[in-house]
């Protein structure tokens, strides 16, 4: 196969005869201030190997101690996944040596991983739901990293990410595309963010993926030779490099040779792979019980004590966006992209006036989305930094809804003052003269002025071509400076236009 094939977007020949298998492995840095077993720094981006302390090193005479928010971590992604929380596991020791790795050995979960099962659900194009069924997600330490593009000669180490906690969660080989892989990825990021268990910066390295690919047969239930792609630092090299590998090992097959089990790097300039290295049906990694920490209990008084800290979860708003607020898919999706929008959207909601069933759901969405979303991406900043409170918004929403201030009012001119002062919608809307008028004689007036101005656009509107409301209903806009209630107005310009 020639190296500088490209994965394209388009459906692969290869798929008439193939079906993708892959299989996701991916590692989520955990926030959380300290490490996994010592009190060293959990920071990003200081000075080289200024984070690494004793018990990182693994020193002689130094022991490691558990964080307990890690943990507590591991038991908030379990239960947002619907796994099944262990009550009882232990800590093992996976031996292998890098530079990067000063012990010589991780701290893992081997045999009793703190979560099994469970899942993940994605919406497909098709706008179906997938469940990506989840074998376990266990925790264990980062180790160091290894740095080749600073020294022509040698590899630099820095230790300071050795011992970062990291949980792993990996998947059943049940994603059968590279978008579903994608879409996969995407939600998992968003739920580990929801969660504020890690801020899946894969730019940064806090979400690392490495996918397991194969394929075989159409209809055939066995599972083929799998390749392992590592190295991929955004979710659309994960999605490159699926379909370049996948037309790799069809190529491969249909030319009557076989795939090796390996290892391989994905060439994001080039997008291909390129094999590492060989990779033979089981490591040996010697695991065994972790002799330094006691096997960890985990009580259902625990699992209800970190359940109450969760916030609602982005499926569960999506779901309720759509069922009981009568939005759009859409809608809810960008309500829900990030945690920040989605809890703010939840308490303009929760301060709007009215019955449940009455409330302007969809103004407000609208509002979120539009001018308030603008504005923040505009000034590159977080809804938590937005001068205007989720109550306030609120208040402009009703106040749009009564009549009293008009939406384009609201939008050019209240909006931007709510962002500079405080105060309710409606005082300030009040204080800078924003209010409608309902002065009849005032809009009558002027609907009469405008009618003298343009005595032949009368005569066509009285003949049949009533687009030219718009004209008069502009004019009277214009006298009035936006202030004249437009379900007023319209009536008075419909009333006047049509006397004979």
């Amino acid at each position: 196969m020639a190296e500088n094939k490209q994965a394209t977007g388009n459906t692969p020949h290869w798929s008439e005869k193939w079906e993708l298998v892959v299989g996701l492995e991916v590692h989520a840095q955990l926030l959380t201030r300290s490490k996994a077993y010592s009190s060293d720094p959990n920071a990003y981006g200081d000075r080289p190997n200024t984070l690494a302390g004793p018990v990182t090193l693994a020193l002689p005479g130094t022991l490691p101690v558990p964080n307990t928010a890690v943990i507590d971590h591991a038991i908030k992604l379990g239960l947002a996944c619907g796994c099944t929380i262990a009550p009882r596991m232990h800590y093992a020791r996976k031996n292998y040596f890098y530079p990067d790795l000063p012990k010589g050995y991780q701290i893992t979960q081997d045999t009793t991983p703190i979560c099994t099962g469970g899942s993940i659900t994605i919406t497909l194009e098709d706008g179906t739901e997938k469940a990506i069924a989840l074998t376990r997600i266990h925790m264990e330490e980062d180790a160091g990293k290894s740095i080749h593009d600073m020294d022509p000669f040698n590899t630099l180490v820095d230790l300071n990410r050795a011992g970062v906690p990291l949980v792993e969660i990996v998947s059943e080989p049940v994603i059968r595309s590279s978008q579903e892989a994608y879409d996969y990825l995407v939600e998992v990021r968003r739920l580990v963010r929801y969660l504020d268990i890690c801020d899946g910066n894969m730019e940064e390295g806090s979400l690392r993926c490495d996918a397991n690919i194969s394929i075989r047969p159409k209809g055939a239930t066995a599972f083929g030779t799998r390749t392992e792609v590592k190295n991929m630092n955004s979710f659309r090299n994960v999605q490159r490099a699926i379909e370049y590998e996948a037309q790799r090992q069809s190529e491969v097959l249909d030319a009557g040779g076989t795939i090796s089990m390996e290892t391989r790097n994905f060439d994001a300039a080039k997008g291909i792979t390129t094999a590492l290295r060989s990779k033979e049906m089981a490591h040996d990694y010697r695991y065994f019980p972790e002799p330094d920490l006691l096997p960890l209990t985990v009580s259902e008084k625990k699992k209800e004590a970190v359940r109450q800290t969760m916030p609602p979860l982005p499926r569960e708003l999506r779901s309720k966006y759509t069922k009981e607020y009568g939005l759009s898919t859409y809608d809810a999706e960008i309500l829900t992209d990030d945690k920040g929008t989605a809890l703010y959207y939840e308490s303009v909601v929760a301060n709007l006036n009215g019955a449940a069933k009455a409330k302007p759901y969809k103004q407000a969405a609208n509002w979120v989305m539009g001018d308030v979303r603008s504005w923040v991406n505009e000034k590159g900043l977080s809804m938590a930094e937005l001068p205007i409170s989720p109550e306030r918004l609120a208040g402009l929403v009703d106040l749009i809804e009564s009549g009293k201030v008009s939406h384009t009012l609201a939008s050019q001119k209240l909006f931007p003052l709510m962002l500079e002062h405080g105060g309710t919608a409606g005082e300030l809307a009040e204080k800078h003269g924003l209010l409608l008028s309902t002065d009849t004689g005032a809009i009558e007036a002027a609907v009469r002025d405008a009618m003298s101005r343009y005595p032949e656009k009368v005569e066509a509107y009285r003949a049949g071509n009533k687009g030219l409301l718009g004209l008069f209903m502009g004019e009277v806009m214009k006298a009035t400076k936006g202030k004249a209630d437009p379900r007023a107005a319209n009536e008075t310009v419909k009333r006047l236009l049509e006397q004979s």
